[in-house]
């Protein structure tokens, strides 16, 4: 399957990018595709090292004629965000990624494919590799642990890259130069509530949202999608008392949209036809108002072997005022920057079960003092409902410089080679620039890529016919790097 990826255009960047799907690398879980980088920099004869934390650094001296460029280094990072369909069996601790050609477009087996960050990755391998493109030296800085807090950008030190040109390549649309991107904060709301028995007079019931796209939380937050941790929890609101809960577990990863909740409950038998009633006009409401947007959501309610405890009633209302008041999704409009996301929120996990509680949120924000006001806003609303708030994997946004250097190249080329000027914008997602600005901060940033589509979920594709003209802009990049001042 993966040999007909091998035989795309330019070949260059998918035989990488196939190599690269071959090896698990789960956030936090990088020390295969860690020993792959390197082993791939030594075959090279490259200069190649491991920082501290775990990133890779590839060095490679200036092709000849380019020694007085200007030093750049060229970056992605090597995780991807693990999704797959609830009906896929895949496990991705053991297995490399299955892919598929769809028209215009390489997609994966019920799975994330790994294209963010991975076509980065397989670009910067690619130039590593060649001996046909011209270019000045060049550091590749693979970083890790992306995805789930950034902890590769923020340990990476200052003085040990050499480059003072940041090719960041994480942007998901090939007309795209990205000069900017939101911080980020993981809020986690956890609490202990009392249980109590249950008897042959309750009834157990599976609720289940299921269907939903997901997606990236900053890149998709805006389009209104459903997420499956508040779906599940207004079902239960209109439940109300006649229903006792059991156990919930919805959603996954912080940066994900959630696409799936399920939920255990208990009815007493004279409520099952009454909450049947409110369950069945509910999920009517909610199937009309996302027809249009989550033409595959399912909602459904079946028996299932009653669960033994459930929430005292007390600490269940308290959890579900708390989720209901909760703010998900677009918080504030940019008013500097058109159309663009300043702050949102993700309520990414939600799991009840033995007598504890776990809500696990991600809010971002390009501008510092809004993000703190949506955190401030969370914290109160759930230490009002008696649970512990802690704030986490702070890091920064990154300000757009509407006079950079390389910005002024880039653009310029663009127009040149597509005739048509490109969309300069910053965006809602995080990407590492910021953070690796705070210990390099003299350092010329961009960010672009390739079209990549459904972004930390099983829908993931990248557009073939983008990743050919992307190449192009790479080649002709490296060219026009300018001379080092």
């Amino acid at each position: 399957m993966n040999e007909t990826i091998r035989q795309l255009e330019p070949q260059a960047i998918w035989n990488h990018f196939a190599d690269l799907n071959a090896v698990p690398r789960a956030s936090k879980k990088e020390e295969r595709v860690i020993a792959f980088m390197k082993d791939f920099g030594q075959r090279l004869g490259l200069e190649t090292l491991e920082d501290e934390v775990g990133n890779v650094i590839i060095r490679k001296p200036a092709s000849p004629g380019m020694e007085d460029r200007t030093p750049i280094v060229m970056q992605s990072h090597l995780d991807m965000v693990h999704q797959k369909n609830n009906d896929t069996n895949f496990d991705f601790d053991t297995q490399g990624i299955e892919m598929y050609v769809d028209g215009d477009w390489v997609r994966a087996k019920g799975t994330t494919l790994g294209a963010d960050n991975g076509l980065g990755v397989a670009t910067i391998m690619a130039v590593l590799a060649a001996d046909d493109i011209a270019h000045p030296a060049i550091e590749g800085l693979f970083t890790i642990d992306e995805e789930t807090g950034m902890t590769g950008a923020m340990g990476l030190k200052g003085g040990l890259l050499e480059g003072k040109i940041l090719l960041n390549l994480d942007t998901e649309e090939d007309d795209e130069i990205g000069v900017g991107c939101a911080g980020g904060v993981d809020i986690t709301a956890t609490r202990t509530y009392k249980t109590e028995n249950t008897d042959a007079s309750f009834a157990g019931f599976r609720l289940s949202v299921t269907g939903l796209q997901g997606g990236h939380s900053g890149m998709d937050i805006h389009k209104g999608l459903g997420n499956a941790n508040k779906l599940m929890n207004r079902l239960l609101y209109v439940m109300g008392d006649s229903v006792s809960v059991g156990s919930i577990d919805g959603g996954s990863l912080r940066n994900a949209i959630p696409r799936e909740s399920s939920a255990i409950v208990a009815l007493k038998s004279e409520d099952i036809d009454k909450v049947k009633g409110i369950f069945e006009a509910e999920k009517e409401a909610i199937n009309n108002e996302f027809r249009l947007l989550e033409p595959e959501l399912n909602i459904s309610m079946e028996a299932v072997q009653a669960p033994t405890t459930v929430m005292e009633n007390k600490g269940q209302q308290q959890l579900i005022n708390a989720l209901y008041s909760a703010h998900n999704g677009v918080y504030r409009m940019s008013p500097a920057i058109a159309d663009l996301v300043e702050t949102s929120n993700n309520i990414a996990r939600v799991l009840v079960g033995d007598g504890k509680i776990h809500v696990g949120c991600l809010t971002r924000s390009s501008v510092e003092s809004s993000k703190a006001d949506l955190a401030n806003a969370l914290r109160a609303n759930f230490e009002n409902a008696g649970f512990e708030v802690a704030l986490s994997g702070d890091y920064p946004g990154w300000a757009p410089n509407m006079d950079s250097p390389i910005l002024n190249v880039m653009e310029g080329l663009y127009t040149e080679l597509f005739d048509q000027k490109p969309n300069v914008a910053a965006c809602h997602a995080g990407l590492e620039c910021g953070i690796l600005g705070q210990n390099y901060p003299g350092m010329d940033m961009i960010s672009f890529g390739p079209t990549i589509k459904g972004a930390h979920s099983p829908d993931e594709r990248a557009s073939i016919s983008s990743v050919k003209k992307y190449w192009k802009y790479v080649q002709e990049t490296l060219k026009r790097i300018p001379k080092e001042a």
